[in-house]
């Protein structure tokens, strides 16, 4: 038996009458001194061979063989699994040539061998065992070689038939799994995370494929954390370039990269091990290609959970309908109210009587990005008043210490929208307390006129009380906490922490006041001093007289000193003046 080249003949051809016109330029006459007696044609390509090798090992060759019509020499085998080139290694295979079955071949082997039906009932160890044992024994074994045959299953169909790939996906989940061990154990990889390494690899594969690849791993117990990686990685590599709207694989990547995501555990929202850049990125990039509503959905309420961590660029999400605002406004406010669901479900589960410190800080974050918000999108000419007041009335009023930041973005929403009606204007300046402006808020108000009036009366009379109240040393403390210290039972904690902020503001008044009152009784010691020096000797009366005022001032700060040191100041007096008479 020798290795001379075979020969690649037309299908019309005889088989081996005139060896002269046959050009060797394509397969293997394997006898040499033994012309070949059939014609196999693959996929338009034509193998001249010898039918005992063939069904020798094959059983379909065997079944068509003996079927062939004594005036026929030719077979045609439709849609062979790999084509003509892995037809050639099979046919090497029978053969006995040696070659090498890889990564790369062993699908299309496996499949080819189970078209031609090359199982042990016709030969020991054919092909079919081959193909498997080297999957069994050198690919299932390792995670890269699985994930380079599971890539060359997405070429063969057929591939599902002998369930190579779901072996390949559980082959990869178990050595991801095993590598996640090993590098817990190991002081070498001892802070790395062992599957770094592959999220490369796997971002080969297409999307079905790595779909069942990520929830094997799930449900293997590999850590979220690098399933979040790989989806990152993955989405990164898959999603890059120009997103089309009518493309139907961005869309089918974005809806599985949402349902592949790991869920968080109750309580720790804010921790998240999803980073909030990934999921606003696969919000914009999914409201562009219109995906499914229910994944739409699903994202904004993972961003919602961690909303106090978001940036004013991330709420910013172009709208696609030309007609509609600049922004998204409808996105944002379901991602809001998705966050005030989070708060109240925390709420519920503490309690009111515990320690609400966390959610407040999360919800006094969200007041200030939302105002932020407000502010960037009211200059739009094309923002509905509804749209523009939902965002407003969803926050509560406890989610804002002071309110300069929405009086910013109502007066920019009142100066882009000059056609608004008087009721318009009362209706949305009536989300402003004016007890929370600052100074410099309200005098900014008092000489607006995009107000109404009545908001600028409102402000002034404020003010006034406030002035009232500090120049006569009145508390508000009433009105916010009961004298005792003990919460009102109709304020709520977050009313009861503002209302601290605002208590501190007014003692800080206080003091000023204070200090002035002490200024002026510096001065006024200095001026008796004076007079002392002057009138002393004759005019000790007038001069305890002096005193006796001036001590009865500096008790203002309390009534009962100042009865006892004016009674005392008197006692005095009167107690000179006998000496005097004497």
């Amino acid at each position: 038996m020798g290795s001379d080249s075979t020969l690649s003949l037309p299908s019309s051809s005889p088989p081996c009458n005139n060896r002269s016109s046959v050009p060797p330029t394509f397969t293997t006459r394997i006898f040499s001194d033994v012309a070949g007696d059939i014609i196999v044609v693959v996929d338009g390509e034509s193998f001249l061979l010898h039918k005992f090798p063939l069904v020798a090992r094959s059983g379909k060759m065997r079944k068509m063989v003996r079927d062939l019509k004594d005036s026929s020499s030719m077979i045609e085998l439709r849609d062979f699994p790999g084509g003509p080139s892995t037809f050639e290694l099979t046919m090497k295979f029978c053969y006995g040539i040696n070659f090498d079955i890889t990564a790369f071949n062993v699908v299309s082997l496996r499949c080819a061998a189970g078209y031609l039906e090359m199982t042990e009932d016709y030969k020991e160890q054919n092909l079919i065992f081959r193909a498997e044992n080297y999957l069994d024994q050198i690919v299932f074994r390792s995670f890269h070689e699985s994930v380079l045959v599971l890539c060359s299953c997405e070429t063969q169909e057929i591939a599902e038939t002998y369930e190579i790939p779901d072996r390949c996906v559980e082959a990869i989940a178990m050595n991801a799994c095993r590598k996640q061990l090993v590098s817990g154990l190991s002081e070498e990889l001892k802070g790395r995370d062992c599957l770094e390494m592959w999220t490369e690899e796997l971002s080969a594969l297409g999307i079905d494929y790595y779909a069942q690849v990520v929830s094997a791993m799930a449900r293997l117990s590999v850590r979220s954390e690098s399933i979040v990686a790989s989806l990152v990685h993955y989405a990164k590599t898959s999603l890059k370039g120009i997103i089309d709207r009518n493309c139907q694989e961005q869309r089918k990547i974005v809806e599985a990269m949402v349902n592949l995501l790991p869920n968080d555990e109750k309580g720790s929202y804010s921790l998240s091990i999803i980073p909030l850049g990934f999921l606003f990125g696969m919000l914009k990039v999914g409201t562009i290609i219109d995906i499914e509503i229910s994944c739409r959905l699903e994202l904004e309420r993972r961003i919602g959970h961690q909303l106090e961590t978001a940036s004013l660029d991330d709420l910013l999400i172009p709208s696609v309908q030309n007609e509609d605002s600049m922004y998204d406004v409808d996105t944002v406010h379901r991602i809001l109210t998705f966050f005030l669901e989070r708060i109240k479900e925390e709420d519920e589960e503490c309690g009111y009587d515990s320690d609400s410190t966390g959610q407040h800080s999360s919800l006094l974050k969200v007041g200030r990005i939302m105002d932020a918000y407000l502010v960037e999108i009211a200059p739009d000419p094309y923002l509905s008043l509804h749209k523009f007041t939902a965002i407003i009335e969803t926050l509560p009023e406890h989610s804002r210490i002071v309110d300069d930041g929405i009086y910013r973005a109502i007066d920019m929403y009142l100066k882009a929208h000059p056609l608004l009606t008087d009721e318009e204007r009362k209706k949305l300046c009536n989300f402003i307390d004016c007890k929370k402006l600052s100074q410099e808020a309200s005098n900014h108000v008092a000489q607006n006129d995009r107000l109404p009036v009545q908001m600028v009366v409102r402000v002034l009379y404020t003010e006034q009380l406030r002035l009232k109240k500090a120049l006569s040393g009145d508390s508000e403390e009433g009105s916010w906490v009961l004298p005792s210290g003990v919460q009102s039972r109709a304020v709520s904690p977050r009313d009861t922490y503002a209302a601290l902020r605002r208590e501190n503001r007014e003692l800080k008044l206080e003091i000023s006041r204070m200090r002035v009152r002490v200024s002026e009784l510096e001065k006024e010691h200095n001026l008796m001093k004076h007079e002392m020096m002057e009138k002393s000797g004759n005019n000790g009366g007038t001069f305890l007289t002096s005193l006796s005022k001036g001590i009865g001032r500096i008790a203002t700060f309390g009534g009962e000193n100042r009865q006892k040191v004016n009674r005392k100041s008197r006692s005095v007096s009167e107690r000179k003046s006998s000496r005097s008479g004497r």
